[in-house]
């Protein structure tokens, strides 16, 4: 595959989860997750940080407490569903600004323990850096509100088909803006991707915009990520993205307060102990991420981001009881016949790469 850049590699569409999350995934080649931005996932709440310690020639091998990590933060990721309802009367837009706000103050202490505020600092100093990290923070705050939305209008399964659907939109992504070429084998998985959006929308009568949304901002949210590439590590670019953010986060939150309409010292300390709780649930997943990242190979890494989508499924079918019509039940199974497919070519090429390298 061929990629724009000189000797740089093909786009792999992992980020650092973002909500889902956000929020994480795969790309053209081996899956890779999100929070996971830049080893997917982003989400985002749906949505992973590049595994930094994997080598494409040799990836690191699997172990068990790196399975555990992994695991462990994808089923945060894919619990979220039950965790923004208990936020509630909070609307959504106030649960974003808590989010953005006490991710910050969260990832700035745990930045000053593990001795990482030179990071974040140098990212701030960097317009470059900056730049590219503000663009990043309105793709991830998008992606944050749709998916929050979505919860709370009784879409969880709509949320859960956008981080499913996201590994496709990444290997369009990485055809429109990378210019890279695609096997069959991802063309095939394109196309029945593409019939599930068309299959789905018949059936609900309207495209799934959710789903379109969250896939599309996160999508989008890994192609930005990449462009900083290794250079800013995933906490101290949360820190970063969430710096951005919290100006208008403080207005917005200010304003509530002065018009009444703001829950946080209304709803009683318990409410507002959930409120600040948002920070800790941002950025604990993508901590435990980051270290499965740099312990398991890639391929394993992105088998495990579809346990947060599938658990989101598991949620709105058996705890929300969305409804699940016959076409709604076809247009999922056609996604995922697609990501099959995608991971299967994927880790066929991987295989066939580490062979190669070590002749």
């Amino acid at each position: 595959m061929r990629n724009p850049r000189v000797g740089a590699p093909p786009y792999s569409g992992a980020v650092t989860h973002p909500s889902p999350a956000p929020d994480h995934l795969p790309g053209t080649g081996t899956p890779a997750p999100p929070d996971a931005p830049s080893a997917p996932a982003a989400p985002s709440d749906a949505a992973a940080p590049a595994p930094s310690g994997t080598g494409r020639g040799a990836p690191a091998p699997t172990d068990r407490w790196g399975l555990l990590l992994g695991a462990g933060a994808f089923f945060l990721w894919g619990a979220m569903p039950l965790y923004f309802p208990l936020l509630e009367p909070a609307a959504p837009l106030e649960i974003i600004a808590h989010r953005v706000v006490w991710s910050l103050l969260f990832c700035l202490v745990l930045l000053a323990a593990t001795r990482q505020l030179g990071g974040f600092v140098a990212a701030l100093r960097s317009p470059r850096t900056l730049g590219t990290l503000a663009v990043a923070a309105v793709l991830i705050v998008t992606n944050w509100t749709v998916y929050v939305y979505g919860v709370l209008s009784g879409h969880v399964l709509d949320a859960a088909l956008g981080y499913f659907i996201n590994p496709l939109v990444t290997v369009l992504l990485a055809v429109a803006v990378l210019r890279e070429r695609l096997r069959p084998a991802q063309w095939v998985a394109v196309g029945v991707g593409a019939a599930a959006v068309v299959v789905i929308s018949t059936g609900a009568g309207g495209l799934p915009w959710i789903a379109l949304v969250l896939a599309g901002s996160f999508g989008l949210y890994g192609l930005v990520k990449n462009r900083v590439g290794r250079t800013v590590e995933a906490l101290p670019g949360l820190a970063v993205e969430t710096a951005v953010l919290t100006p208008v986060a403080l207005v917005y939150l200010g304003w509530l307060g002065a018009t009444g309409a703001g829950t946080f010292g209304t709803e009683g300390v318990g409410h507002a102990l959930l409120l600040a709780s948002a920070g800790i649930v941002t950025a604990l997943p993508l901590l435990l991420f980051s270290a499965a990242a740099r312990r398991l190979p890639l391929s394993v890494v992105g088998l495990l981001q579809y346990l947060g989508p599938a658990l989101q499924f598991l949620f709105g079918l058996l705890v929300f009881h969305e409804p699940m019509s016959p076409t709604r039940w076809a247009g999922f199974g056609l996604v995922w016949l697609a990501l099959v497919v995608l991971s299967v070519d994927g880790l066929r090429t991987a295989r066939a790469t580490r062979l190669a390298a070590r002749r």
